[in-house]
């Protein structure tokens, strides 16, 4: 049996952020969401990485917006993302961290996961048309 660590690096974020996009891309829910506006993996996944990395080890790399991306994924879905999906991710990243990690960092990238995805979700209903 192995012991688990903490994240401590951007390898660790690499294999956690493979891993959990992994599980996402085959889910029955989400993956078709997901397979259907990520054309790139690749570049993707790396733009994810360095979110994370910016996220929990405060290197300075991600440049993006994720309110402005998840809005333009939501119209692109014709508003039809809902809490359910953004709880159904949360599990995924809370399994995928408790399967590779356990420590200080493992706990933040869960709470960090949890307030975004609120926070996201909330920003994207806020954009939508006022007949959605």
């Amino acid at each position: 049996m192995t012991t688990k660590t903490d994240i401590k690096n951007r390898a660790d974020i690499t294999v956690l952020v493979e891993t959990f996009y992994t599980k996402i891309r085959a889910d029955e829910m989400l993956g078709p969401i997901f397979n259907g506006i990520i054309k790139d993996w690749e570049s993707h996944l790396i733009l994810l990485i360095d979110f994370w990395e910016t996220q929990l080890l405060l290197v300075r790399k991600y440049r993006g917006n994720p309110i402005v991306a998840h809005q333009k994924v939501d119209n692109k879905t014709k508003h039809s993302i809902s809490p359910e999906h953004f709880g159904l991710w949360l599990n995924l990243w809370f399994e995928t961290l408790d399967e590779l990690f356990e420590g200080e960092t493992t706990w933040v990238a869960k709470n960090r996961a949890q307030k975004m995805s609120t926070m996201l979700y909330m920003e994207m209903y806020k954009h939508r048309p006022a007949n959605s």
